[in-house]
């Protein structure tokens, strides 16, 4: 591999990155700029905030966005197998049933510890 091959992801990686710039400062420079006090406050949604704005959060919440990006994660595997599996034959197929087996085996673990349920 030379680095000729990437010469198109570098140009793709360059272009983006100046569209993004571009388009942050024409907004800045043509958008309206008329802040108020309320738009400066800490929450910009329009609401007066409620009590201290560092409040304790559930645990619930953080596991819950823990097992999505872990399960989500997992799931990202699939691609490259359903890509190569012709080529991988019966072994793949064995490999991606431990898989799922084992991917399987800690989402029941996870639905019988009560994680997934939502109060």
């Amino acid at each position: 591999m030379t680095l000729n091959e990437f010469a198109p992801i570098g140009a793709l990686i360059a272009l983006s990155t100046l569209v993004a710039f571009i388009v942050v400062i024409i907004s800045w420079l043509f958008g309206p700029l008329r802040p108020t006090s309320r738009k400066q406050a800490p929450y910009e949604s329009g609401m007066k905030p409620i009590g201290p704005a560092n409040r304790r959060l559930p645990v619930k919440f953080y596991l819950i966005a823990v097992l999505f990006i872990i399960f989500d994660v997992e799931v990202v595997f699939f691609l490259p197998w359903a890509v190569e599996m012709r080529e991988l034959g019966v072994y793949g197929l064995i490999v991606m049933g431990v898989f799922l087996f084992i991917l399987t085996i800690g989402f029941i673990y996870e639905w019988k510890k009560g994680a997934l349920e939502w109060e």
